[in-house]
């Protein structure tokens, strides 16, 4: 366990009673040591404040985070290359949520198969610049990519 202050990073928007709800517990579930950033588009600033203030953070959800420039019309290619910039400086070790949303059908309309375009390639500039990458299903890891090379690798 990382001792010190933790800080969680959150990129969904209360938009109705129910995320505000979940949004709650999940605050006061976390306790005293974390500190909150929301931080539905600008996540560079809040890795760049976070990593300042404290000993680890973690980042959750990418794929709101999409969701939510996709909503501004923001230029996705520059925010997702201004994050990994901010991923390389950043100084606390960093954990990033995320949703895989490639591996089922090509969805019927435009939006959704630029959304799950977008992820894509999201995802693979995330594992591009992390040391480590780990599939979760069903509750059960997958190691997809490791921080060190195992003995057998050597």
């Amino acid at each position: 366990m990382l001792p010190g202050k933790l800080a969680f990073i959150a990129t969904a928007q209360a938009q109705d009673d129910e995320l505000a709800d979940r949004i709650a517990r999940h605050r006061a579930d976390r306790g005293p040591r974390w500190t909150a950033y929301e931080a539905p588009i600008a996540l560079c600033d809040a890795i760049e404040h976070a990593s300042r203030e404290c000993e680890a953070i973690l980042i959750d959800c990418m794929t709101l985070w999409l969701s939510n420039l996709m909503h501004a019309d923001a230029d996705i290619a520059a925010a997702t290359a201004d994050l990994m910039a901010a991923i390389r400086v950043c100084s606390a070790p960093l954990t990033i949520v995320s949703n895989e949303v490639g591996g089922g059908i090509v969805p019927m309309n435009a939006l959704a198969r630029r959304f799950r375009d977008h992820a894509g390639w999201l995802h693979q500039q995330l594992a591009s610049v992390a040391g480590e990458v780990v599939l979760v299903t069903a509750g059960l890891p997958l190691q997809l990519k490791c921080a060190e090379p195992s003995a057998m690798q050597r």
